[in-house]
């Protein structure tokens, strides 16, 4: 009996270390990350006009940062933002893409991300602000820098590419963009910008 015993303890022991046991522990720090809502209730209390332009102004402060603001109409409670190419790792000095994925999705292709908040008073009392962040993919018909037909070097010649970092170029007409769907982790931040600045 005691030898069975110890048999069924060995065979759980072993089944627990090879991974049948999915039961993560309960104070495990990463499993308890929530996201913030969208939208988010900002400065709660009884809606007034010096509290609805403090929380329009503090929006405005926190997206500047990253995008040219196209329009921002106080009285729609919109900010309307410019198109922006999104850093890849090529400009990891650059903010814009908390998700490793999308900053990595950016570095291959040419991104662009267009931001969108809205300000509207709660039901029971502060602002609900939203933020929507869509990304969009150049489409190309051809790669860029590509060499049609072969090349054969017989002598080396210098080559020299220069390239200006600066402000997003201007797409030239012929180009379009196609919308690859909306940049969670980066509403996410600006959420939490929002909400810690009150």
């Amino acid at each position: 009996m005691a030898r069975r015993l110890r048999l069924a303890a060995a065979v759980l022991g072993s089944a627990g270390l090879g991974g049948c046991i999915t039961a993560p522990p309960i104070d495990n720090p990463v499993l308890l990350h929530t996201a913030a809502e969208n939208p988010i209730l900002v400065s709660p209390g009884a809606p007034t006009g010096q509290s609805y332009k403090e929380v329009f102004e503090r929006c405005v402060n926190v997206i500047d940062d990253y995008f040219t603001i196209y329009d921002a109409n106080l009285a729609a409670g919109k900010i309307i933002c410019q198109p922006r190419i999104a850093p890849g790792y090529e400009q990891i000095w650059r903010p814009g893409n908390p998700n490793p994925r999308n900053r990595l999705l950016a570095t291959l292709q040419t991104i662009r991300q267009t931001a969108v908040i809205d300000i509207h008073t709660g039901e029971r009392g502060g602002y609900l602000v939203a933020v929507t962040v869509m990304m969009e993919e150049e489409d190309l018909p051809r790669p860029s820098r590509v060499q049609t037909g072969a090349v054969f070097q017989e002598a080396p010649t210098v080559d020299r590419h220069l390239e200006v970092v600066g402000p997003a170029p201007v797409a030239p007409s012929g180009t379009s963009w196609y919308p690859i769907g909306r940049d969670f982790a980066f509403e996410q931040y600006l959420l939490q910008r929002i909400r810690r600045c009150q």
